[in-house]
């Protein structure tokens, strides 16, 4: 499930209900129906509906009265439908740095951002296969939030993403895309040019050279 306005709406659901109650915490199905105000079978549907999406989990049982009672956690995945101060973080610190550096080496920095997190996220995953790398990179793109695919033309290959992984910051800092087209030269070995659209909803937009990257 991707951020969106959609995440708004649906913490006002049920299922968001049960989703932000479970936030730090476990719970049964008979304490959640008690804060809810639902039957206990109401709230098993919910929680088989969000186990199917991968966002709960069975965490362990207590005892009870009777019988034992599952109880229920959050998975890493629903975490990430939570709002992040990432966003306002990131672009209030690019804007101290364009205070404090000249252009060109803001541009490194953000490159050398770049490397980095290519580093961290394709490590033990290197191979000399072209088509290997390519398909990394996209694999990157997507678990930092975009929607990558790649196309062939006469030119060469491109990587496409109809969603920004760093669109709140590319909008008002252009110079972030430095750091995504960096990222993807690292874990692909080829030099690539960000032709990226930043007017309206950003969209990425990577062009990768026939020539292999010497760095």
């Amino acid at each position: 499930m991707k951020k969106s306005k959609l995440d708004e709406r649906f913490f006002e659901s049920t299922r968001g209900r049960i989703v932000s109650l479970l936030r730090g915490t476990s719970g049964t199905v008979t304490e959640l129906a008690e804060k809810l105000e639902l039957t206990d079978n109401a709230v098993r549907a919910h929680l088989l509906s969000l186990e199917r999406d991968g966002l709960v989990r069975q965490s362990g049982v207590q005892k009870g009265l009777r019988k034992p009672h599952f109880s229920y956690e959050l998975t890493p995945d629903a975490e990430r439908l939570f709002p992040k101060a990432y966003d306002a973080l990131l672009n209030q610190l690019i804007t101290v740095l364009k205070g404090r550096l000249p252009h060109d080496t803001l541009e490194e920095v953000m490159r050398e951002v770049g490397r980095s997190l290519a580093a961290a996220h394709s490590s033990g995953s290197n191979t000399d296969d072209i088509e290997g790398r390519i398909n990394n990179a996209v694999r990157v793109l997507e678990s930092l939030g975009g929607s990558p695919r790649v196309e062939e033309h006469e030119e060469g290959l491109t990587i496409m993403s109809g969603s920004c992984p760093l669109a709140e910051a590319v909008v008002e800092h252009p110079e972030v895309c430095r750091l995504a087209e960096a990222l993807v030269a690292e874990i692909v070995g080829k030099p690539v040019r960000e032709r990226c659209e930043r007017r309206g909803s950003p969209r990425c937009r990577f062009e990768l050279s026939e020539t292999e990257n010497q760095s």
